[in-house]
Formats: C-alpha cells, sequence, structure tokens
C-alpha cells in the first residue's frame, strides 16, 4: 500500500521517527494528531495575501475545534477544509478586514505536502487512564490526517476485512482527536478493500471498481490496489474531498 502511494508522489514517514521520542521528531506528544509544522507551512505557502497573524489564527481555529462531539467537530472541519476559514486582521494602516485562510490549495496538487505514516500512535485520556491506539496507515495533506487505512493479515483466517472495520470502530471511540479530521476511511484485507465515511455501517463500505473512471478494473488487479490508485491520485482525492462529501442535517443533527 505505502508503495503504491510513494508511486503517486507521496512522501513517506514511518510512525515512530516522527513521533516526539523519534529520529526526526514532527510532534509535541503522542495526543496531537497533526503535524503542525507541516500544517502551518501549508497556510503560509497558500495564504502569502495573507499576514502572519491571520495564518496563525487559521491554525488556533483548526486546532481548537471545540464541539461536543466527535461528529460535529469533523463538521466543522470540513467546512474550513472545503471552504477556508474566516480570519480577522489588522492591515497596514490599521484598519481590520477579515479574509479567508485556505488550509489546502485545491487547484494545485503539488502545492500541498502529501505524507503517508504507518503505524501512526495516538493517545488519548479515558476515564480510566490514557488509552494509545496505532492506526496502520494515515494519510495527511498538508500534515491534516485525512484518511485512515486499516489493513488486515489475508494468511490469517481470523482477521477478515470486516475485523479491520471493527478495529476502526475502536480507534473512532479511543482516539476521536485523530478523527475529527478523517474524510475517508479504507479497510482492506490485502485482497478485498472496501471505502466509507466517518458514520457509515458496515453496508456502506463499499468496492472502488475503476482507476481511471473509465471502465472497470480488471479482476486480475486487487482491490486494494484499485481502491489506492483510484482514490488517492491527487487530482481525484481532491475533488473527491471538495465535491462529493456531503452531510445531512437529521432533527438537528448533522449525519455524513
Amino acid at each position: 500500500a505505502i508503495d503504491w502511494l510513494k508511486d503517486m508522489g507521496y512522501a513517506y514517514a514511518f510512525g515512530p521517527d516522527i513521533a516526539f521520542d523519534g529520529g526526526s521528531p514532527e510532534r509535541s506528544d503522542y495526543q496531537e494528531a497533526l503535524l503542525l509544522g507541516r500544517l502551518r507551512d501549508a497556510i503560509a505557502r497558500i495564504n502569502r495575501d495573507l499576514p502572519e497573524q491571520a495564518q496563525e489564527e487559521a491554525l488556533r481555529k483548526v486546532m481548537r475545534l471545540g464541539k461536543p462531539s466527535l461528529l460535529l467537530n469533523n463538521h466543522a472541519f470540513h467546512h474550513m477544509l472545503v471552504n477556508g476559514i474566516e480570519v480577522d486582521y489588522k492591515t497596514k494602516d490599521g484598519r481590520m478586514v477579515s479574509g479567508r485562510a485556505r488550509l489546502v490549495d485545491f487547484e494545485n496538487p503539488d502545492n500541498n505536502d502529501w505524507l503517508v505514516v504507518n503505524q501512526y500512535t495516538v493517545e488519548a485520556s479515558h476515564q480510566n487512564g490514557k488509552v494509545n491506539r496505532r492506526p496502520d496507515v494515515v494519510i495527511f495533506i498538508n500534515g491534516l490526517p485525512l484518511a485512515v487505512i486499516e489493513l488486515k493479515n489475508a494468511s490469517d483466517e481470523k482477521a477478515t476485512i470486516w475485523s479491520a472495520f471493527n478495529q476502526l470502530q475502536t480507534y473512532k471511540h479511543d482516539i476521536p482527536a485523530l478523527f475529527d479530521f478523517n474524510e475517508l476511511l479504507i479497510i482492506s484485507d490485502g485482497l478485498n478493500a472496501r471505502i466509507g465515511s466517518l458514520t457509515a455501517n458496515k453496508e456502506w463500505f463499499l468496492p472502488w471498481k475503476t482507476i481511471e473512471g473509465e471502465s472497470t478494473a480488471p479482476t486480475s488487479v486487487t482491490q486494494l490496489e484499485v481502491l489506492l490508485k483510484g482514490v488517492f491520485e491527487k487530482r481525484r482525492l481532491l475533488d473527491l474531498i471538495r465535491y462529493f462529501i456531503v452531510f445531512e442535517q437529521e432533527r438537528g443533527a448533522p449525519t455524513l
């Protein structure tokens, strides 16, 4: 999976290496789900027209979503991701004006930071103490963990693709901070593969059947390869995030 993503232009990092106690740290502790250095750099690069104070305000808003549930945080973040973040700042002549800071450059894929990380440990505090979990693969754009891939060994009869689905449910409960920023969930046993959203039940985790979108991929290509190459090609992934992720409003609460 990592090799396919690298072939599509993603940089690669081993989770323990970029942990706070690793050889090339990019996090201050395991509770920090974002790669803040990459996110700060991307905000500065994409929003050169905004002063540093406005860029920092945008960063703070991403870090402090502050909603009472995972789904509400995810909804708020998705709005920021797609529409930008409204920021107020003072101009050189002293006027207060409003602007919009973008987290991702949807028009120019190569102006973004693309990274795949395996063994990415995230820790959370619970009533009975601290819990840490280690998703198999996390895909970051500009330091934002937008996709999580959980893989099971096809040779292990007890570890099915639905074991991976159940593992994701555990992660959502135990380390919700990682999923505040989630756009896509992927499960696979190495051969079979399914894609779903944060709130999708089993029946809505479905195969991805084409790479280029012009014809169904041959059965000789594994579902995992089709899904990764079909979804995570940079241009297509940005379009999926921007145009094809929708929240419905039911009885006052959003569902994804």
